[in-house]
Order: C-alpha cells, then structure tokens, then sequence
C-alpha cells in the first residue's frame, strides 16, 4: 500500500514527459503537442489532467495567440516556488498554532474517533510545516537554521498535543493509535526496502 507520502511515480513521469515536450517544443500549439504526446505517452484526458496540474502548480504558463494555445516552463520557477514554499508554510504554521491553543478545551469534549482524527491532522500538519521550514532552511543557506524559532516552536507544539492526549480519559485507546499512523508517516529504517 502507498502511502500519501510516497511519490507516484506514474504522475512523476507523465510531469516530466508533458515538461520535456513543452520545452523541447516550445513552438507547437495545444493539437500539436497533443500529437506528440498521445497515445505514444498517455492517453488524451490522462494529458489533460496532467498538464491542468502542472498549470494549478504553476510549473507551466498558458499564452493563447488567436484561438491557439502555446505552453511555456513558468520563468523563475524556482524563486516562485521557494517564495509559495514560504507563504504556504508561515500560513500553516500560524493557523495550526490558533488551532492548538483552542485545543485544551475543545479537545476534551470530542468523541475517541474525533479526538484521533484531530491529533493525527495536527500532528501531520506540523510536521509538514516543520519540513517546509527545513526547506527553506536549505535552500536560503544550507549552512544556518533560519527558523530555529518555528522549529523550536513546532516541537513544543508537538509536545503540547502530547500532552492534552496523555491528561484524556481515553488516553489508553487514542495514543496507540496515534503512534501507529506516525509510524505511517515516519522515515522506514532503509532506503533500500
């Protein structure tokens, strides 16, 4: 079973196939490209769909000349996407910190189902954003921790959810289950697995 984390390897490469063709053909409209591409890579609605993704990620640009439509690789792609990396993860972070201080007193409240449901959303929610900001870390200077204050702030985040689930009543049953779906989203022991 593939996990969410998991790369698809299939959109990967049909990413990458609709990318190679659009910057090797950077001349050819919409029908052209459509020649090229289908059915020798992927069928005409998996080609759709894969370039609508590429162009809700905006990893390519649309420009309509007539009734005409020409795709080009989005200029500056990599500031763009380190500058969404940033909004999208310092956004999350704030929203998740509001979420967790409303959670002493809401969380008690819950039903076991919602209680779990909540945990794993938060927890999984920083932990991406904590590998937002190691991204960002890396990336703006590989050599520094640029959001030591976020990532301090995460791990006490983290801890602090772990504490309003050990003080629940029905710590016995949520907290296994909540370990059992982090060891989902955990690194495996091997690349070579």
């Amino acid at each position: 079973m593939i996990s969410q984390y998991e790369p698809n390897l299939e959109t990967y490469e049909r990413e990458r196939i609709v990318l190679e063709n659009i910057k090797n053909n950077a001349d050819l409209h919409h029908n052209a490209l459509l020649k090229i591409i289908v059915p020798k890579f992927m069928a005409k609605t998996t080609f759709e769909k894969t370039r609508d993704s590429l162009l809700e990620k905006e990893i390519i640009t649309v420009q309509r000349k007539g009734n005409m439509k020409f795709y080009f690789l989005t200029e500056n792609y990599e500031q763009k996407s380190q500058r969404h990396i940033e909004r999208s993860t310092t956004n999350s972070f704030h929203d998740l910190k509001l979420k967790i201080k409303k959670l002493d007193v809401d969380y008690p409240h819950k039903d076991v189902d919602q209680k779990i449901i909540i945990a794993n959303s938060l927890l999984r929610n920083l932990l991406n954003a904590d590998n937002g900001f190691t991204i960002l870390d890396s990336a703006k200077n590989p050599k520094k921790t640029l959001y030591k204050d976020e990532h301090l702030m995460i791990q006490q985040l983290i801890h602090q959810i772990f504490e309003i689930i050990r003080h629940d009543k029905d710590f016995e049953i949520i907290f296994p289950t909540i370990v059992s779906y982090l060891g989902i989203i955990m690194p495996k022991d091997s690349l070579d697995e």
